[in-house]
């Protein structure tokens, strides 16, 4: 038996879908501060900026899972092609329409209702493309782990090309690698033969109506919210020890590098016990990592524990995507998988706000709330049962 990734990559079409993936998916990590920035740069106030991406983020919230259903009912390509031009058009239309906050908050719903599904589809895709439970579970860890890249390569392009030129510039940059990023997804031979599951009647509800579907999204639900946390409690330990606001960025990247070098080690190998039995030892092991969180320590010591805790991110999520692969009903994996970045986007929404609610009690309280969240998490999946309905070939 070869290691899991080289023979991942060396299946046809792996690599190529990889990296068009992430180029169309910058924009989950350009998006947000790319509109807040071009917002600002037109003296937007505060409460108006805040409002238009939070709008973004509910419209992205929203449109994720509608979208991820309309790929299970039709295919692939259409619905990756149409959604792109949509999505790009709104972030160019906020530029010429940022004047009227009726206009912008069209734009912005646009851009986030018509965000590509391309997380999910290209998750639907790994099961027909590698066939064998071993190549599917590191595909699903290096879809974790390359994500986090998104979400540090984004926000620094970002920031580089809207100092360098201008924000507005940076906002037609969001809209470029949408658009190339899913064309060029979608000219992939897998893309365009995937054809939806014939199901006889499908349910209002689709994926839902799977109770251990609905276990596994709300225990991932907590990682979101974690998240949610350390991007509002990073700043706060920058502004306790009197710190630049740019030590938040440097807590945030190592805690990305954790999740990086964790996904990496979990996909590199082939772990006996099946999906659902590891789910709550690696919530433990997540809960584990948080605890010297609490201790709050010096910056150069929090950076450290940052990319600890960052650790059992990623397989967290590998091991849920697997978890959900073999869940989802029959015709609405897409859609199931469109779910996962929903409530993972709540559960962020709500974590940040959580942690300024609690913030009068002290940074201790506040680093609590992810090992209260990572404790639930754990507790919940102790109560999903998993097994392999997706005619995956199980590794002996």
């Amino acid at each position: 038996m070869g290691h899991p990734y080289r023979d991942c990559f060396a299946q046809p079409h792996t690599k190529y879908l990889l990296a068009t993936n992430l180029l169309g998916r910058l924009q989950n990590g350009m998006g947000p501060l790319s509109i807040a920035l071009f917002l600002r740069s037109e003296h937007l106030p505060y409460a108006q900026v805040g409002l238009l991406v939070g709008l973004f983020a509910v419209a992205t919230a929203i449109g994720g899972p509608l979208l991820g259903r309309l790929v299970d009912k039709h295919g692939q390509t259409s619905v990756l092609i149409a959604s792109a031009f949509g999505s790009a058009a709104g972030f160019v239309f906020l530029t010429l329409g940022s004047a009227s906050p009726l206009l912008a908050a069209g734009a912005v719903i646009l851009a986030g209702s018509l965000t590509p599904p391309l997380e999910p589809c290209l998750r639907s895709l790994w099961e027909k493309l590698l066939g064998q439970q071993r190549l599917v579970a590191a595909a699903y860890s290096l879809d974790a782990s390359l994500q986090q890249i998104v979400y540090v390569v984004g926000p620094l392009l970002v920031v580089v090309i809207a100092a360098a030129t201008s924000p507005a510039l940076a906002l037609w940059c969001v809209s470029g690698a949408t658009l190339v990023g899913t064309l060029l997804f979608v000219r992939a031979r897998p893309v365009r033969q995937w054809q939806p599951s014939h199901v006889e009647a499908r349910s209002w509800v689709g994926p839902l109506r799977s109770g251990e579907l609905r276990k596994t999204l709300l225990s991932l639900g907590g990682v979101g919210f974690a998240l949610g946390v350390f991007s509002l409690a990073t700043v706060m330990v920058a502004e306790a020890n009197a710190a630049s606001g740019n030590m938040s960025g440097l807590f945030l990247g190592a805690h990305a590098a954790g999740a990086l070098i964790g996904g990496l080690i979990y996909g590199s190998r082939t772990w006996p016990a099946s999906p659902g039995a590891q789910l709550p030892v690696l919530f433990a092991g997540l809960a584990f990592c948080y605890l010297p969180l609490l201790t709050v320590p010096a910056p150069a010591l929090m950076i450290v524990f940052m990319g600890m805790a960052g650790l059992f991110l990623s397989p967290v999520l590998a091991c849920g995507f697997v978890i959900i692969g073999e869940v989802a009903p029959e015709g609405t994996k897409t859609e199931a998988f469109a779910w996962v970045v929903t409530i993972t986007l709540i559960g962020n929404s709500l974590g940040s706000a959580t942690s300024g609610a609690v913030q009068s009690a002290g940074l201790t309280a506040v680093f609590a709330l992810p090992l209260a969240a990572a404790i639930t998490g754990l507790v919940i999946s102790l109560t999903v049962r998993s097994e392999n309905t997706s005619g995956l070939v199980r590794d002996r």
